[in-house]
């Protein structure tokens, strides 16, 4: 029973390995957005860079984890995409009403 604990992560380092993780996936839009000025632009280019990012975090953490890769990269490149979506759907009916 203690080996097989000793086998599992520390909650402590996940948490610290997540929110490493997080801070240096939020960086990568404004970086990618830094120098664009025109819109339609921007736009693609942050998520041209976003997508090449979810799919190497999503590899990143299926080899990290001994999955397998391709599937993991869709399925991560499919919930960002999904999480974008919605994010830009949001901002575009708040900022259209005027709240």
């Amino acid at each position: 029973m203690e080996e097989k604990k000793k086998e599992l992560p520390s909650p402590w380092q996940a948490a610290g390995a997540s929110a490493f993780a997080f801070a240096i996936g939020a960086l990568i839009p404004p970086v990618a957005a830094l120098f664009i000025k025109n819109y339609h632009v921007r736009l693609g280019v942050v998520t041209g860079a976003v997508t090449f990012a979810l799919l190497g975090f999503g590899g990143l953490g299926a080899v990290l984890g001994r999955a397998p890769v391709v599937k993991s990269s869709l399925r991560v490149l499919s919930g960002g995409w999904m999480a974008m979506g919605v994010t830009f759907g949001l901002t575009k009916l708040i900022g259209s009403t005027g709240l």
